[in-house]
């Protein structure tokens, strides 16, 4: 079996496509393996969630950094490769990132986000899918480039949008759908590249 590809999940709160990812890599024939586990808030439940499962985590407060951004991610940049990171996935991290990682991991950067894009790029995506009266919705996950959420998209799932729905009751349907999305997403490009 070819060797497993190396994988930083970043999260900035609970981690809940974190903990699918990691779920995906305990199979002994999933592609890649949970490295290590990042957060830019040190107090981010799902940084316990990793540890729990035996991942290494490291917290990088972005607030110490204030304005400097570029500062912040030479951080986070250096604490992936000393990892030994191949690939990166961004799982609720809520930071939009500078020309300076995207392009340190090109090719090698996931983004999964509440929407078929390229419809609904942003926030609040479940809240407009209703105002606009949509009739589906989901989820894509797509390569990170400059421009948000317009990156290659390499794999989506569409749920139905139901009369009565909420965006709670929405963005739950949709989360289930990325739990399931977005470890096959990252066993593709883990292959893809391997």
């Amino acid at each position: 079996m070819a060797a497993k590809r190396r994988v930083a999940v970043l999260i900035s709160g609970r981690g809940s496509n974190m903990v699918a990812l990691a779920e995906a890599a305990a199979d002994p024939d999933y592609p890649a393996e949970i490295v290590l586990v990042l957060s830019n808030r040190p107090e981010a439940p799902g940084l316990a969630a990793a540890a729990a499962r035996g991942i290494p985590t490291r917290a990088i407060d972005h607030r110490p950094y204030s304005a400097d951004r570029a500062a912040h991610e030479a951080a986070v940049d250096a604490a992936l490769r000393a990892h030994g990171v191949e690939i990166v996935c961004l799982a609720g991290y809520l930071r939009l990132l500078s020309p300076f990682l995207v392009g340190r991991w090109s090719g090698r950067m996931l983004n999964i986000h509440p929407s078929l894009l390229p419809a609904y790029k942003g926030l609040h995506t479940h809240e407009r899918v209703l105002a606009a009266g949509e009739t589906r919705h989901g989820c894509s996950v797509h390569l990170v480039t400059e421009d948000l959420d317009s990156g290659p998209i390499l794999a989506q799932a569409e749920v139905p949008v139901l009369p009565d729905d909420t965006p709670e009751s929405l963005s739950a349907r949709v989360l289930a759908a990325e739990h399931a999305l977005y470890p096959r997403a990252l066993a593709a490009l883990a292959q893809a590249i391997g």
